[in-house]
């Protein structure tokens, strides 16, 4: 495609002119002056030199614009040129048909890029644990149902179930040795240990006093609620039975731009079943022991350092489709290890404050909602159109290249693609039906590749 444009170069011994496709040199050192001859512009098909050279003569700041401006509103068009050769013919068509499988296959067929698309669905969850578990120690058999081992209790999207406790009792304000696991608490002497200090990973303010902690083992005495949480203190119980227990959860999404709703039970389910994902998909029941199990969790792992696990609900919906399509997916994830908190409760004997500490080690759930709907819309689908036949073109700029680069002998392909149409009443001839014909010039490849 010709660009028409104008160059010059100074500084040297010539100046060129590249107008309308057609190129002067003019040699302008120490006023002399040469333009080609008659046979050179009838090879280059050069304007007449006269006229250039008084243009040149006189051509300045306004002259220059002027011709830009001319030049500007020059209109240029592909032109379609047949080229017969076989490999170049094979490397095109299978551009083609790549591009034209690619937004078939994966644009429209896997992507579903003709629909309009929500990807942020309004949902609420509620869910409900049921079933009781057991502890066995050495001083009590404690029955545990749904108000103690629910944490907390309203039945959100997040909660934890209570799999194993640890429990410092009757503990008091007073004063009493540091725990010997927290750093820096171990002492020899009063001097090891400053009045008034108070250890972020301790649990109280030292008094100043080194004070035997168990056997011959000395830490600096504290005042704290006592006596401070430790192994020798407390009791460990592992609730028995929590595999068993039952998890409801009860999902609704809304997608507001389609006016769309749906839940994960039916209204004529019975809810006296377990979950399967072949047969029961809309009874959402849950032992915990099979979301252990698809998490690819143990439960003696949680029993003894809990854990967090995810259960992820996915709506995936294709509105163009019956709303009986639009099912949910349930998967499980672990998403963390360890899981613990602390909970004390108070009560006064012989008007002395007392509390019970309990470590509890839990099992945190989490319920995940993911949604994403999408129906026919005509405006992605015709973008989508477009940018597929836009792509195609790629083909044949590729092919250009290769033409002009590689296989352009003697150039004979440029002279082929590349040529101007100008009108000219004095050239213009008339064929044997009497119409009249436009000179047709081409554009020399020594042009084209200033171009």
């Amino acid at each position: 495609m010709q660009r028409d444009r104008m160059r010059m170069k100074r500084g040297g011994s010539f100046l060129v002119f590249i107008l309308g496709g057609s190129e002067v040199q003019l040699s302008h050192g120490r006023g002399k002056r040469r333009a080609y001859g008659t046979r050179d512009r009838a090879r280059f098909n050069f304007p007449e030199p006269n006229r250039i050279v008084e243009g040149l003569d006189v051509m300045g700041y306004k002259e220059t614009c002027a011709l830009c401006w001319e030049e500007f509103w020059n209109y240029e068009t592909p032109k379609v040129i047949l080229v017969k050769n076989r490999n170049l013919g094979i490397i095109y068509r299978i551009i083609q048909l790549v591009i034209i499988m690619y937004f078939v296959v994966y644009v429209f067929i896997i992507e579903k890029s003709y629909q309009e698309r929500e990807s942020a669905p309004e949902s609420s969850v509620i869910t409900k644990v049921k079933g009781i578990a057991i502890t066995n120690s050495s001083l009590e058999r404690k029955i545990w149902d749904v108000a103690e081992y629910i944490k907390p209790p309203e039945g959100g999207d997040i909660f934890s179930i209570t799999v194993r406790t640890m429990t410092t009792p009757l503990q008091r304000l007073n004063t009493c040795p540091e725990s010997d696991d927290v750093p820096g608490s171990k002492c020899k002497s009063d001097l090891d240990c400053e009045a008034g200090e108070m250890d972020q990973l301790g649990n109280g303010i030292k008094t100043g006093r080194c004070v035997i902690f168990r056997d011959t083992n000395k830490t600096c005495e504290v005042e704290a609620w006592c006596p401070v949480e430790n192994e020798i203190n407390m009791r460990d119980s592992v609730l028995k039975g929590t595999q068993n227990l039952t998890l409801f959860i009860k999902n609704s999404i809304n997608f507001p731009r389609f006016g769309f709703s749906k839940g994960n039970i039916h209204k004529s389910s019975k809810l006296n079943c377990t979950f399967d994902e072949d047969t029961n998909l809309y009874c959402p029941i849950f032992p915990i022991g099979f979301i252990v199990e698809k998490a690819g969790e143990s439960f003696d792992n949680l029993r003894e350092k809990g854990g967090v696990l995810g259960v992820i609900i996915n709506w995936m919906c294709d509105l163009d489709k019956d709303a009986s399509e639009c099912n949910p997916q349930y998967s499980f994830r672990k998403l963390n290890s360890g899981y613990n908190f602390r909970h004390t409760k108070y009560f006064m004997e012989n008007g002395i404050e007392y509390r019970t500490l309990t470590k509890v080690f839990g099992l945190r759930i989490d319920i995940i909602v993911h949604g994403e709907a999408g129906k026919f819309n005509i405006v992605p689908t015709i973008i989508n159109v477009a940018s597929a036949l836009t792509s195609i073109g790629i083909g044949s700029f590729l092919c250009d290249w290769i033409l002009l680069t590689f296989m352009n002998k003697n150039d004979v392909y440029s002279e082929k693609k590349f040529e101007e149409v100008k009108k000219n009443e004095n050239t213009s001839t008339h064929n044997e039906n009497g119409t009249t014909e436009q000179e047709v010039r081409p554009v020399l490849p020594q042009n084209y590749k200033h171009c």
